[in-house]
């Protein structure tokens, strides 16, 4: 995660994937003929068609084979409301200030943004599921219930106990140190907020 960098290494194609646009099959076939014709190299494509026919056609049948009872799990028995700052992006959290950022003006944050970050936060502040749900599901251009849902309340929040993952994804401000810049130097500076952040793991929650 960089700061500035809004779409490093990643290719943008799930709005259109998740809307019709692009089909599963045509996209892995054109990802397949890409490493035939030496564009792309084995492990990238293997990756990237593994998350199309393998991660995402998962949740969409734990979708419609859990549905509607699934979304009423609550794993944590998590019931605070979601902070303001989510949608105002006015927070000293410069990891969560940084994200909010480019939700806002983009409708997009690449899948680590999304679940290290504001999902990450919602799972040990102990937001309620349908909260952080319904907000996904309202500022993602690529959000529709069928992929959203299982992805956050599941992974993200464990809420469903381990029906879709085998543990929570949680994680301290260490680890947002590490995987981004969002913590050091002045990179984010004068764009989300003006004045300096503290350190990760060592801010208000805003």
């Amino acid at each position: 995660m960089k700061a500035g960098a809004d779409f490093l290494f990643h290719g943008l194609i799930s709005p259109y994937l998740n809307a019709g646009l692009l089909t599963p099959l045509e996209v892995c076939r054109r990802a397949e003929a890409a490493w035939a014709e030496g564009h792309a190299p084995l492990n990238a494509v293997e990756g990237f068609i593994r998350q199309i026919i393998g991660w995402r056609e998962f949740v969409r049948g734990l979708y419609w084979h859990e549905m509607p009872d699934y979304a009423a799990t609550n794993h944590f028995d998590a019931h605070r409301p979601l902070p303001a700052f989510y949608w105002t992006g006015e927070t000293d959290m410069a990891c969560l200030a940084a994200v909010v950022d480019v939700t806002r003006r983009t409708a997009y944050a690449h899948h680590i943004q999304r679940l290290m970050v504001t999902g990450n936060f919602a799972l040990l502040a102990g937001i309620a599921p349908r909260e952080i749900e319904e907000w996904y599901l309202a500022v993602y251009a690529d959000a529709y219930e069928w992929v959203e849902l299982p992805n956050v309340h599941g992974m993200v929040m464990f809420a469903d106990g381990g029906l879709l993952a085998s543990k929570p994804y949680a994680a301290s401000g260490a680890y947002i140190n590490r995987m981004s810049d969002y913590c050091r130097g002045p990179a984010t500076e004068g764009r989300v907020r003006r004045h300096p952040r503290p350190a990760c793991g060592r801010a208000s929650s805003g």
